[in-house]
Parts: structure tokens; sequence; C-alpha cells
């Protein structure tokens, strides 16, 4: 057991609140430092027997929460008080009610909102889903609720070392899933670039490290480049008279990760690199002109890319980010983004919402495009309200999403006005944006004078007159080419109403059947015809049988299989992460909380996933399934994130035990310049000398460039290493990647 030094522990503590003190004076009132003790002293009672997995006191995270609230968002009193109590009425025995009477009722509200929910939720719902919604429906009061939550999430993930494996996978996959886009859309920028980096780091770690040892090896390079590319600008700035800051703009390692992925390139090749900012003060009356002024003189010196201009001063993003981007030709040859803004633009930029309203008053009288996002999402939450009988939380928080991760689209009304969506909107969503009524009953639309149909996806500078038919009525198919949570929400509600009188014929259909076949009416039973059946819930089953896609035969046939195999049984015991550990432990012993793959088959019903295909050597979980036993993916799955963010609870710790006697399915991409030849040689190396089994191979060439799918049967991950290696060093290709 390791000794405790209690009163170095108390000076940690101590140093931690004067440090939050300090920060937080310059804008405390009378009273504000008494109440912020208060709270401190609360917390640290409260809180005084408790340990963070790491060992540290307990206090030290809400204390660290309290002060990412102030000096990395720019928050004031009330948001301290209630960072440094979040975690009280969850932990302790503190209620809501104690909250209020001691702190007063916008510390309850932002605490209420903070707090998880305890207890069972609805088949098919997601415990961490729940949580959100509830502290999203706090936005309609109090938006401070969403910033400590991001504050609380960015210090969880800088201590997320001491978690285990299959909980940092969990949190980290929530983070990238919800938190960075969040953070992104109410623009906390530096904190969005954090939570992904972190991200990375927890899910990939070995891609992390080559990319920050990558960083770290070509810095000198680019701070000598960027010093050298500065130069005649500053020079220029200066002889203009303009008080400026110049710096180099790093680029996050998960935006190079992503541009790496998506551009399917290396390192080497990502060239935006190389950037800088430029921020200037001026007169907030002169912000736009100051900028074009500066962008006139980088131009004067070097060569702009006129695809890559981007204007977020005329009209900035939907998160309130303003700043002028252009990318321009360095004098030996690489491509240098620079961006431009003034000293408020870049404040705005850094601390999102916090700073948008510190200079509210010395700008545009108009509402902002920010505050004209936080009226939709209230606007949002109000409708979801008011169906949560219907609306699943994991569906809530999936049309949530859609509209956090969207770049904007800016299009305008027959009159003129602007309106704001998100990419990828559809001239139906526009539609809705207007009015439900003139979306339900939407059969085209004019843009730009031409007729086009309902799915046609909107341009930016595009106007659209929208057509309608009082015959016109809302259809599940409108819901594939929709992407804004108004019109998913309406249509939804239109086709429910629809759905919900098949569904009354469907429940007495189905307690008459299941009287004629003796079949007990009782919540087990429904939830071993779900089960069955493969569905989320009773309202479906009701509506498959009024529909007639499950019939009187189908109920027989469940009622023959009732009686399952053992390993059925044991499979359908377990549910969940908890249920899991307590079986295997059951057989196994205290030691094991984890899927051995390749010798637990006896013990539970498992499967490799085929959207991924793991092979020995992957980093994998296992995902307990509905119906489908446990399902074991690749922690770099196309699905990973939705999985362990939205049913972490159902996420089970697994490894690879050693099985080099069996085969795995896998797949390499091959590109590079054809010759006379090279199947043949491609096919050596598979075949012959390292004699891996191939399923399928297909490879196509265009103007002398072939591009190429193999799929083989290999061992583990090193073998499969080992075979990119050897085909890379065959002359003329010139990348080789797996796929899933």
């Amino acid at each position: 057991m390791i000794a405790i030094d209690e009163e170095a522990e108390k000076k940690e503590i101590l140093r931690h609140y004067r440090k939050l003190l300090r920060s937080s004076k310059p804008f405390l009132q009378a009273g504000d430092a008494k109440l912020i003790k208060k709270a401190f002293n609360t917390s640290n009672d409260a809180h005084k027997n408790m340990r963070r997995r790491s060992g540290e006191p307990y206090i030290l995270h809400p204390l660290a929460v309290a002060q990412i609230c102030v000096e990395e968002i720019g928050l004031g009193t009330t948001s301290i008080v209630s960072a440094l109590l979040h975690d009280v009425v969850e932990d302790t025995d503190w209620e809501i009610e104690d909250i209020n009477k001691e702190f007063g009722p916008k510390v309850a509200l932002i605490i209420d909102g903070l707090t998880k929910i305890a207890g069972v939720f609805e088949y098919g719902s997601s415990q961490q889903a729940e949580n959100f919604r509830k502290m999203l429906f706090t936005i309609s009061e109090d938006l401070r609720v969403i910033l400590i939550k991001l504050a609380d999430r960015l210090h969880n993930m800088r201590t997320l070392q001491s978690m285990p494996r299959n909980k940092q996978l969990k949190i980290a996959s929530e983070t990238i899933y919800i938190y960075a886009p969040l953070a992104h859309r109410l623009g906390l920028y530096a904190i969005k670039s954090e939570l992904e980096d972190l991200y990375l780091k927890y899910s990939n770690r070995e891609m992390y490290d080559s990319i920050m040892n990558k960083i770290s090896t070509t810095k000198a390079i680019r701070t000598r480049f960027i010093n050298k590319f500065a130069k005649p600008i500053e020079d220029a700035l200066h002889s203009s008279g303009y008080n400026f800051k110049i710096k180099g703009r790093p680029k996050s390692v998960f935006s190079i990760w992503n541009k790496m992925r998506k551009q399917d390139i290396p390192f080497e090749k990502v060239y935006d690199l190389f950037a800088i900012r430029i921020i200037v003060d001026a007169e907030p009356e002169s912000e736009k002109a100051v900028c074009w002024q500066v962008y006139s003189i980088v131009t004067d010196f070097f060569k702009p890319n006129p695809d890559r201009l981007r204007d977020w001063i005329s009209t900035p993003k939907a998160n309130g980010y303003e700043s002028l981007h252009t990318t321009v030709m360095g004098h030996s040859g690489q491509w240098v983004e620079v961006q431009i803004r003034t000293t408020r633009m870049d404040e705005i930029a850094e601390k999102g919402y916090a700073a948008h309203w510190k200079y509210k008053d010395n700008i545009n009288k108009e509402e902002s495009s920010l505050e004209q996002w936080i009226a939709k999402v209230r606007d949002m939450i109000e409708q979801k309200t008011s169906d949560t009988s219907d609306a699943t939380a994991l569906e809530f928080i999936d049309d949530f999403r859609s509209n956090l991760f969207a770049e904007e689209v800016y299009v305008f009304t027959p009159n003129g006005d602007l309106k704001i969506l998100p990419q990828g909107a559809s001239t139906l969503d526009f539609a809705f944006e207007i009015h439900t009524e003139i979306g339900s009953a939407c059969i085209g639309a004019k843009v730009n004078q031409k007729l086009v149909p309902l799915n046609y996806k909107l341009k930016n500078g595009d106007q659209i007159e929208i057509l309608t038919s009082s015959k016109q009525k809302p259809n599940k198919d409108w819901l594939g080419f929709v992407v804004t949570s108004k019109a998913r929400s309406k249509i939804k509600d239109q086709l429910k109403t629809a759905k919900r009188d098949v569904a009354e014929d469907g429940k007495e259909i189905l307690l008459r059947r299941m009287k004629n076949l003796k079949i007990h009416p009782t919540n087990e039973n429904y939830h071993k015809l779900r089960q069955f059946f493969g569905l989320e819930n009773q309202f479906d089953l009701y509506f498959k049988v009024g529909r007639g896609l499950i019939s009187q035969n189908d109920l027989k046939r469940y009622n023959e299989n009732k009686n399952t195999t053992n390993k059925a049984k044991r499979a359908a015991k377990i549910s969940d992460a908890k249920t899991f550990e307590k079986e295997i432990k059951k057989v196994k012993g205290n030691e094991r909380d984890m899927l051995l793959i390749g010798e637990d088959m006896d013990l539970v019903d498992y499967t490799l996933a085929k959207c991924c295909n793991p092979i020995p050597g992957d980093d994998v979980f296992g995902f307990v399934t509905v119906n489908e036993g446990i399902k074991v993916h690749r922690t770099a799955c196309p699905n990973a994130t939705e999985l362990m963010s939205s049913h972490g609870h159902r996420v089970v710790k697994a490894k690879w035990t050693s099985q080099h006697e069996i085969a795995f399915l896998a797949g390499l991409m091959i590109q590079g310049t054809d010759r006379v030849g090279m199947i043949s040689d491609i096919s050596k190396v598979i075949s012959q000398d390292l004699k891996v089994n191939m399923r399928s191979m297909s490879i196509d060439t265009d103007e002398g460039i072939f591009h190429g799918k193999i799929r083989l049967f290999v061992n583990d991950t090193l073998h499969l290493e080992k075979l990119i290696t050897k085909i890379e060093a065959i002359s003329g290709v010139e990348q080789v990647n797996r796929f899933d």
C-alpha cells in the first residue's frame, strides 16, 4: 500500500485553489471571492474521502475544471462555483435542493444539467445518450451547462491514462462523436483541437506517436521557413503603421492524421503544414477594411491560389467564427495558408461563445449567427421534448450530431433574405426551414429560376423558390435526403402518426394470436419475441404485425424455437459488459475480465465483425449485440466510434490468444505506375514468396496508373505488415494500404 503524505496533498490542493482565485481576480465583483471559497470548501468536504483512478484527491478534478472554465473558456463566477460543485450531487449525499438553498437557483439549474441520470433506460437506448440529451435540454435555460461539461470532458481526457483500456476507448469515442464537434460548433477551436488529438492518442497511439515524432523532427525546418516567409510581410505591416502579431499556426495531430487518411497520403505529402496567422488591432467599425488591406499586402509578395480564398468576415460561420483565409505560394514552391483576423476575431475564435458575449455591445446590433444557431438548437430541443415517448435518446443525438458536424451553405429566399443551412442540405430542408407546412406540402423548387427536384443539394449563393401542392404528403424516402434536424423531426412526426395507427391494430392482432398459441402476454415474453425477430422495442413489434410482416406462421416458428441450446442461453444472459465480466469470472476466476479470442468460444458466443475484419495483432474490443452474441471489432473500425460512444456499457475488453494455425481475411489496396508483368510480380510475392492464399484480385489501369484490390488470408498483423513491405518493394508500386 502506498503511503499518503496528507500535508503535501493539502498544500497541492491549496496551490490549485489559489491559482484559480488569481485567474478569476480581474472580473470578481463584491462577494464573489467569498462565494467561490464557500463552493470550494463545500466540494472539498463532500469529496474528502474520495480519490480518482490516478490516486490523487478527488477535489483536484473540480478545481481543474473550474480553472479551464476561467482560463480557456473565459467564464465567470457562477460557472466557477458550478464547476467546483459539478460532481457533488452525483457522487455524494447532496441534493439539488441543497445546492439551490446554499448557492441559489442559477447554480442549481446548471448542476442539475450536469448531473447524470440514474436508473435503467428503455430497451435500445443508451445511458450516455440519455445523459447528453438531459444536458442539452438545459440550453433552453443556460448554455453554461454545455461549456462546463466541455471543461469537465477536457480534464477527463487529459487524465485518461489512469483508466482501463475499455474505458479509455469508450470515453475517447464519446468525445470524438459528440464533444469535439460541440466544441467546434461553439467556436472553442483550441479545446476542439485538443479533444481530437487526445482521442487519437488513446484510440490509435502508434499513429499519434508517429505523427508527433515527425512534427518534432521537422519543427526547426518549419520555423525557419515561416520566419523567412513572414519577414517581408512584417516589414510592410510595420511601415504601414499597423499594430499586429504574426504567429505560426501548427496543424493539429488529428487534422494531419485526418488528411492522411482521407486523401490516402503519407505525412510528407500533407502540404498545408505551413501556416501563419496575422492578428491585427482594429477599431470595430474598420475591422473588415483593415483585414482586406492586410490581405492586399500579403498578395503583393506572394501569389494567392484563387480557389482557396475563404471570406468569413463578410459572412461569419454559424458559430460566430470570423477570419479571412487565403493560400499563397511561398518562394520555395510550398503552399502556405495565411489567416488574417483582428484581435477581437481571434479571441472569439479561441474562446468562442464566452468571448462573443464580451464583445457583444461593440459589434453588430443584429443577432449573430452563433445566437441564431443556439436559437435553432432550442427549437429542436423543444420539438423533441414534446415527443419523448417516440424519439429515443439515440435518435435525438444522431439528429443533433448531424447538425454539429456540418459546414454551412449560404442561400437566399426570393426576397433576398439570407438563410444558413448545413452543407448537403436539400431544397426540402430549405422548405422546412421556412415553415413546417411549406415543407410538408413541398413538391419541388425553382433554384436560380430553374426547376429542380426535392433532393437537389443547395450550393452557396442559390436563390430558392419553393413549389407546393395541397395533395402532397411526407413519405419515408424524404428522410434519405434531408439533413437538418428540423426537417427530419417534422417528417418523422408526421410519419409516426400514420405508423401509430398501424401499430394499434397490430397490438390487437398480436394479442389474439398469442392467445391462440398459449403464449402469455407478459413483459418477458414480449422481450423474447423482440429478440427473436431482432426488434428494438414493442412498438416495432406491433407495427410489423399490423403491416403483416410478422405472420401467424412466424409466431408458430418462434414457439417451436423457444428451447434454445445451452450456448444460446449463455449468450442470452450476456446483455452488457457487467454481465459479461460476471459470467467470465464464474468460470475463469476473479482475475479474468476480458474476452480471449480463440479460447472462450465455449463460454460465450462471439464472432469477428465483417465491417472491419479484425486479425490477430489488431487492437480490438468486444461489443455485446442484442441477439447476435459478442462481435469483435478493430478499434479503428469505421463503426467503432459510434458503438463505443452510444453504447459504452456494452463494450468489453478483448485480446488475441496465439492462433497461427488460423487464417484471417484481410484486404489490400495497391496503387502505382503500370508496366508489363506487374500482376505477375505481385502474384509471385503473395503466392510463392510468402505462401499466402488469395481470395480475389482485381486491377484496373487508367492512363498508365493502376489501382488494385486484393483480398487474402493472413495469420496476424505481423504477417500482413511483412507482406505489405514486400509488395511495396516491387518496382512501380507506389502505395499499399489495408482496407476494411
